[in-house]
């Protein structure tokens, strides 16, 4: 049952998501040429679609698991997730992201990890996945997907204060760079938890697609992060020249 739902849960989660961007990518084209919006929504939706290939070829091809490789394809792959993620989210394709969606929005999309961390937990005791990476071990990302949900409803109704936005999008990030540093340092390039504990479970397919979720999370922080900046801009007065004398 464990394996069956994490099997299943996890590729779920990532398709889900993946259409969450592509339909995210459209309503925040609003505004733009008709032809205009329409290009950039095709172009979103074929990248997220030749990203899950990719991930899924490199996994069900064994390259992704050749861990004695220097440097190891999961490296590779991991910097090459994270810096596509950045340069997105800070490019003027995430500035309309952070300009055209709402708080709530952005807050309440991350409650997707709170599922995420369920499941993973299932992994963990179904042996699919080292228990290190789950909450019970030092994975406390769980925090995140379970609080994003109520301050989403809060800020529905009213503003949130922009300090608490700020302490719980950093908290989020801290979160997330935790989770990764443990991943790498239980695979077997580190095996930092011992060989019982090592992750092999994300060079495998469907469980490579986790880095969906990653990729997801991240990008949702640094657009948050982005709004945080631009609203805060936005209250502080100009100041004024000076007279010409």
């Amino acid at each position: 049952m464990d394996t069956t739902l994490v099997r299943i849960g996890i590729p779920a989660i990532a398709l889900a998501l993946s259409a969450l961007f592509v339909a995210a990518t459209w309503l925040t084209g609003d505004g733009l040429d008709p032809a205009a919006r329409r290009r950039r929504t095709i172009l979103a939706g074929a990248g997220v679609a030749i990203w899950l290939a990719a991930q899924a070829a490199a996994a069900l091809s064994g390259w992704l698991g050749r861990f004695e490789l220097r440097p190891p394809p999961i490296v590779i792959w991991f910097a090459s997730m994270l810096v596509m993620t950045l340069a997105l989210g800070w490019s003027p394709f995430g500035r309309r992201f952070a300009d055209k969606l709402p708080f709530v929005a952005l807050i309440g999309f991350q409650a997707f990890r709170l599922p995420l961390e369920l499941i993973m937990h299932r992994a963990a005791v179904a042996g699919i996945m080292p228990n290190v990476m789950s909450y019970t071990g030092y994975n406390f990302d769980i925090v995140t997907g379970a609080t994003a949900l109520p301050l989403a409803l809060y800020a529905w109704r009213r503003p949130l204060p922009r300090w608490l936005m700020m302490l719980w999008n950093l908290t989020g990030q801290i979160l997330l760079i935790v989770v990764a540093v443990v991943a790498f340092a239980a695979s077997p390039v580190f095996r930092a938890f011992g060989d019982d504990q090592l992750n092999v479970w994300v060079v495998q397919f469907p469980y490579v697609w986790i880095a969906v979720m990653v990729a997801a999370a991240l990008f949702g922080h640094v657009v948050t992060m982005r709004k945080l900046l631009a609203e805060r801009r936005a209250k502080v007065p100009a100041v004024a020249a000076p007279a010409a004398l």
